[in-house]
């Protein structure tokens, strides 16, 4: 007997990405829980939902995958931010990754499923969750991200429902809830990263203050220092805006958010993640890694931004 469980690989890509904080990482173990569920395929009794075995097999194979490695944060999960625009910047080697939302966004045009699919994988949540330990952030994201009932979580984890309440109500004093930015419909989240993408390849700083965030904040990896507030960040702008011409931005989505493939002076450079709320721009989120600038590069977008 064949099973078809192509389906189910999206929201699983998602559900690995959550766990582990990493689209790479979260594809290895989806491809991982593919293999286990073939091989043990004959052994499934259907006491459970096909969907939720694969959760189980999926859950526990991220599990394993983190036994191996410490957790992966923002920087703003490290420490308080920097008031020292001028500060050398930090480095670290182990961060996140975003994900383009063409891996995790469902085929279906139900505009209310693709919006839960983003609003399952924007940055804060991925942040927050990965300063949980991982049976914590397991139980968490099964119960109240993806809503599978206690029972059925605590029989993926192979333990008890009072220790998923008891897993749960940690991890939720755990997180803190991240500042309310205001919904944004679609045509005005592009068009505040055009706004952003144009002041930034012209080199405009004054058009970049004018559409930030009086509190927003700004984490460039792979430094571990950032900084919050207009004022600061401006100040840090103004060290890398560089002359007219030297940055090329594609438009893109990661994470559910507006982003955009970032190239300087031709080369590479990595993916800028917008949150965008009512009054601007809340936080610029830059993964400094070249390998995504052209992974993104190749995502849906309407133009590359020049200067002019």
């Amino acid at each position: 007997m064949t099973v078809d469980f192509e389906p189910y690989r999206r929201e699983l890509l998602a559900h690995c990405y959550r766990m582990l904080g990493t689209p790479d990482e979260a594809e290895d173990v989806v491809q991982e829980t593919y293999l286990r569920a073939f091989r043990a395929y004959d052994r499934f009794e259907g006491r459970a939902s096909l969907r939720t075995w694969l959760y189980r097999i999926a859950t526990n194979a991220c599990l394993t995958a983190l036994e191996q490695r410490r957790r992966l944060p923002l920087p703003s999960g490290l420490g308080p931010p920097t008031t020292d625009p001028d500060a050398p910047p930090v480095l670290a080697d182990a961060w996140p990754r975003p994900i383009p939302d063409a891996l995790i966004t469902p085929d279906s045009a139900d505009p209310a499923a693709i919006a839960e699919a983003r609003d399952g994988v924007r940055l804060a949540l991925i942040a927050g969750l990965q300063l949980l330990p991982p049976k914590q952030r397991a139980v968490l994201i099964l119960r109240e991200v993806l809503a599978f009932p206690a029972a059925e979580v605590a029989e993926m984890l192979g333990t008890s429902v009072a220790a998923v309440k008891s897993a749960l109500q940690r991890a939720r004093a755990t997180l803190h809830d991240a500042p309310a930015v205001g919904e944004l419909t679609e045509p005005e989240q592009h068009e505040l990263l055009d706004r952003y993408l144009t002041a930034f390849t012209n080199s405009d700083l004054a058009a970049l203050e004018q559409i930030l965030r009086e509190d927003a904040v700004i984490e460039a990896l792979p430094s571990r220092t950032w900084f919050a507030g207009k004022r600061t960040c401006v100040a840090f702008l103004r060290h890398v805006i560089g002359e007219p011409g030297e940055w090329r931005m594609t438009p893109s989505r990661a994470n559910g958010q507006p982003a955009a493939a970032v190239r300087y002076r031709g080369e590479p450079f990595g993916v800028v993640v917008l949150t965008a709320g009512h009054g601007g721009i809340a936080r610029i989120t830059v993964f400094g890694f070249p390998d995504l600038a052209e992974r993104f590069a190749g995502e849906p977008a309407n133009r590359t931004v020049t200067p002019g």
